[in-house]
């Protein structure tokens, strides 16, 4: 499975990287550590060079990231409520949780969109409230590419190094990233059906 993914990045290039991260980070797929590790792996077989690989990635994690950004920005933080709570379940997230995030958004907005880059469960989401706060559109690509390079960097250098070992790695990561997708599945329809909203208001 992990041959077939290779194979496939390094068919579409590094626009297919840049489609990839792009749409990862509006609807996730398939996660930006298994494209761009699965990118350091090509480039170890010399089917792409590292410094366009992690280009084209951040790029792409820019602008799947200021779709979030400009539906924040559209909807706004006072609009947003009524689907927060009508929707809440899906994304799970609740208006508390919005409400804190904006509060503290709004006094180190650009150190958070920094370091969020560096955290799954969030680097995507926090787009939102950084549009709902008007954060200036330079600024947020700015501390969004500046992230999002690093922790490209890191992953890519991570599928770089494992790359010479590829049938080991390939003989391990194909079984788990089945098993982590499938879990995924589950922990999310867990969350799903037993969702308790704090917000009674």
């Amino acid at each position: 499975m992990t041959d077939f993914i290779v194979n496939l990045i390094a068919w579409g290039g590094y626009f297919g990287i840049f489609l990839l991260m792009a749409i990862e980070n509006i609807i996730p797929p398939i996660p930006s550590e298994v494209i761009m590790g699965l990118g350091g792996i090509a480039v170890a077989r010399g089917q792409m060079e590292l410094v366009p690989l992690i280009l084209a990635g951040t790029i792409g994690t820019v602008a799947g990231n200021f779709f979030w950004y400009e539906l924040g920005r559209r909807v706004g933080y006072l609009r947003f409520r009524p689907l927060v709570t009508r929707y809440g379940r899906w994304a799970a997230v609740e208006w508390q949780d919005v409400e804190r995030l904006h509060g503290i958004f709004q006094r180190h907005g650009q150190w958070i969109i920094f370091v969020f880059r560096f955290m799954p469960a969030f680097r995507t989401i926090v787009s939102l409230p950084a549009g709902m706060a008007h954060m200036h559109r330079w600024k947020f690509a700015v501390w969004t590419a500046g992230g999002s390079a690093i922790w490209n960097c890191v992953l890519a250098g991570a599928g770089y190094y494992l790359g010479t070992s590829f049938r080991a790695l390939d003989h391990y990561v194909g079984p788990a990233s089945v098993a982590i997708m499938a879990l995924i599945v589950l922990l999310y329809g867990w969350h799903v059906l037993t969702w308790k909203p704090r917000d009674r208001r």
